[in-house]
């Protein structure tokens, strides 16, 4: 699933709006926005920052592929 959605579907379960979110993260309107709407370009720093707010993390995994 993409970063962009997920991270709406998280921001939408905590009953936030995007401003609401933006007002007691600190983050900027225009982050969020360019992240929920698919934006690639973005500050690791910040959504970390905005996942940890939530009660979220990023996981990488490896994805395993048949040979």
């Amino acid at each position: 699933m993409e970063i962009s959605k997920t991270f709406a579907e998280i921001r939408k379960n905590a009953k936030l709006t995007q401003v609401e979110l933006a007002q007691r993260t600190g983050v900027g309107l225009r982050f969020i926005r360019n992240l929920e709407q698919g934006g690639k370009n973005f500050r690791y720093d910040k959504l970390e920052l905005l996942l940890d707010f939530l009660g979220a993390h990023i996981e990488i995994v490896k994805n395993k592929r048949q040979l």
